[in-house]
């Protein structure tokens, strides 16, 4: 479910939306996202000062179950 919402929040970000894959690792309660884009929306996608990766963690972790760490990279 993190994953599709990752997914769906960065493609309406990005100008270029079908390049855009979020890749899912997972190691017990650790899960890590890492947000695939066209170099051109990386600096989209990070924001100004990150402010939009922080956002896109926030969302993640609130959509993430008690006791699971989330983390987010964008590449």
């Amino acid at each position: 479910m993190i994953k599709e919402v990752l997914e769906h929040v960065v493609q309406s970000l990005a100008t270029k939306p079908e390049l855009v894959t979020v890749e899912q690792t997972s190691d017990g309660n650790n899960h890590t996202f890492e947000i695939v884009v066209n170099e051109a929306d990386r600096g989209r996608i990070i924001g100004k000062d990150g402010q939009t990766v922080r956002a896109l963690r926030m969302l993640a972790q609130a959509a993430a179950s008690e006791g699971q760490t989330i983390t987010v990279t964008v590449r």
